[in-house]
């Protein structure tokens, strides 16, 4: 029986395309790349870093810059530092107007009525995440003290170790984690010994052999069907 389940935050209770593909055509009128693969390069070059932003060692500004020039270097496109930490701006900016899906509403409010433990698990800036999960108005239903963010408690995913602090002490009943990325989410989740649900909305190939996913799903629909039938 599980007795929680946890979500990832980025490109799970949102689709973070959607603000990064926006940002991208107001700053780069004149750059016709496929921006869907911008998105998921960028993704990989800030997961390359992401250690080095939340030790100290790289400014996140310069995480920032980094990613997005990196990105576009692969498809032969240089653009100024200026022109990295405007598209930064743009993207934080349309991250500000991000809404939840009427379906993960549903969801949340069925698991509230069977009375199971909800919670976030998420990597990044401690007051740019609280104020996402605050625009996408998660406050409704999900407790602080379930809220984890790798900033705020100095562990971040696929390390174990904050799998093992959103559990209660000594406890042994299943927990459940959904996330979309293979090697932060369920590599890391799956570590510490929990079911997951590898919610792969952009179709990629997993990336660690080693560990396999309890469910996947592709889409909203599918994630609703699959948790309330786990439930039930």
């Amino acid at each position: 029986m599980i007795k929680a389940i946890f979500f990832d935050l980025d490109d799970t209770l949102y689709d973070q395309l959607e603000p990064f593909e926006l940002a991208f055509r107001q700053t780069f009128e004149n750059i016709n790349v496929p921006i869907s693969e911008i998105y998921t390069l960028s993704r990989q070059y800030s997961d390359r870093v992401f250690e080095k932003s939340e030790s100290g060692e790289m400014t996140i500004q310069d995480m920032h810059m980094y990613r997005i020039k990196a990105a576009l270097e692969d498809f032969s496109i240089s653009i100024t530092d200026e022109a990295a930490i405007l598209f930064q701006k743009k993207y934080a900016l349309n991250q500000g107007n991000i809404e939840l899906d009427s379906r993960l509403a549903m969801l949340f409010e069925f698991l509230k009525k069977n009375r199971t433990k909800i919670g976030i698990i998420t990597n990044g800036p401690k007051e740019h995440q609280y104020h996402k999960i605050k625009q996408l108005g998660l406050y409704k239903w999900f407790d602080r003290e379930n809220i984890l963010i790798s900033s705020e408690i100095g562990i971040a995913k696929p390390n174990k170790k904050i799998f093992d602090l959103a559990k209660d002490e000594n406890d042994s009943e299943t927990y459940l984690y959904v996330g979309d990325s293979f090697e932060n989410d369920v590599v890391g989740a799956k570590s510490a010994g929990w079911q997951t649900v590898w919610f792969n909305r952009r179709g990629n190939i997993k990336s660690n052999i080693e560990y396999q996913a309890d469910y996947q799903v592709n889409d909203l629909d599918d994630l609703y069907s699959l948790i309330t039938a786990i439930i039930r």
